[in-house]
């Protein structure tokens, strides 16, 4: 799809891997095309970690917000709603990045939503980026929940639901990545790792095409 890949913030596992990778995609219908990826993944495998070489199963949540850019949002969050931490970041922008509390994090307090943002040199810039993420979720759970303003957002709706994985990635016995939703796979689980999700992203389309005008279909009189 042409789409370009930046990591905005990566943070190492306590033991080993990765324990969150945050990433920028810029390109045509970039959201339209990913926001089917929000949700639990399951991943099957041999650990590499694990001596005996015993199957292990991992769980990755991923999240897909839009970039809100100079777009004017209308979204009213209260002040009061919210609660700041800062700490120190680290990454691209020199010494100051790593000496001073530079990176934000922002919690929506009513609905627990998170967002934090380290990649700028100053707390202020960091702070209006984290802003607009907040809103980009905020503005997601909306559509989701199909509520008309932030108070009526459903708490339980926005807690991460593991064991519930959209799409499963096995390894070990068998070669095998199967969506959940769609009812998709493929045995290429390596092609799959490698980025080659175009199948998965077209099946579910059509799927959610489908369900709209089965919607539509069913408001007729």
């Amino acid at each position: 799809h042409g789409l370009l890949t930046r990591t905005l913030d990566r943070a190492a596992g306590e033991e080993a891997g990765l324990k969150s990778v945050e990433l920028e995609v810029t390109g045509i219908f970039a959201y339209g095309y990913l926001k089917g990826e929000k949700g639990t993944h399951r991943l099957v495998r041999s650990s590499p970690f694990n001596a005996k070489g015993l199957r292990q199963t991992s769980f990755a949540g991923v999240e897909v917000m839009p970039l809100l850019g100079d777009m004017q949002v209308n979204i009213d969050i209260k002040e009061s709603d919210l609660q700041m931490s800062f700490q120190r970041a680290g990454g691209a922008g020199g010494q100051n990045v790593n000496k001073v509390e530079t990176g934000v994090r922002i919690t929506h307090v009513p609905t627990g939503l998170s967002v934090k943002c380290t990649q700028e040199r100053t707390q202020a810039a960091n702070r209006q980026i984290a802003m607009d993420m907040l809103k980009a979720k905020l503005l997601v759970v909306l559509e989701e929940q199909q509520a008309q303003k932030v108070a009526e957002i459903r708490g339980d709706a926005v807690k991460a639901e593991w064991g519930q994985q959209i799409r499963n990635y096995v390894f070990h016995p068998y070669k095998l990545v199967k969506d959940t939703r769609t009812g998709y796979e493929t045995s290429d689980v390596q092609g799959v790792m490698d980025g080659e999700l175009t199948p998965f992203i077209s099946s579910f389309l059509r799927l959610k095409g489908q369900q709209a005008t089965q919607q539509d279909l069913g408001k007729e009189p």
